[in-house]
């Protein structure tokens, strides 16, 4: 059973994210799963983590791993794997980065087992109604999220076997 087990805003520093982005044609099956797993097999977070300027506890949470996605009705769909870095951290070859000025996150954690904790939209957006807090759109009019893979929330499952997701959405302050 996937749960929702803790709702709240989260104020981030304004970041360098580090990473490279993929679109709908980068999906098996219907996920990202593969390309994860190309990240993994072939040690690309530790690239960032050996970049000049990282830091990996400049703000909570931010030694995560991040599946970062821009939405926006009629455009394309891209999904940034990667990770949030202090800004001016230096981007290693091949990778491409984004920055972002400080913000307010919406973030709730999605408790269960895997891979039912994942595409759980509609589930957070009700618990964000709930709780008063609105996902906002950039300039363009794109939604940013992301889900943010924490150690050890994500890496150590519960005696069943559980995990937490953490979920996040850019807010209004």
């Amino acid at each position: 059973m996937v749960e929702i087990i803790k709702p709240y805003r989260q104020g981030m520093p304004a970041v360098r994210f580090i990473g490279k982005k993929y679109g709908d044609e980068d999906r098996v099956n219907g996920s990202f799963s593969a390309k994860w797993g190309d990240w993994f097999k072939n040690n690309l977070f530790a690239e960032i983590e050996n970049a000049p300027g990282y830091k990996a506890d400049f703000f909570e949470d931010a030694d995560a791993y991040i599946g970062l996605m821009r939405y926006k009705n009629g455009e394309p769909f891209q999904y940034w794997i990667g990770m949030f870095t202090p800004e001016g951290t230096t981007v290693p070859e091949g990778y491409q980065h984004l920055d972002m000025p400080d913000s307010m996150l919406g973030v709730c954690w999605i408790h269960g087992p895997e891979p039912d904790i994942y595409g759980k939209d509609d589930l957070v957006m009700e618990v964000f109604r709930a709780n008063g807090i609105t996902p906002v759109t950039d300039s363009e009019g794109a939604f940013w999220f992301f889900e943010r893979y924490a150690c050890p929330r994500f890496t150590e499952p519960d005696e069943n076997g559980y995990v937490i997701l953490d979920h996040c959405y850019y807010i209004a302050d």
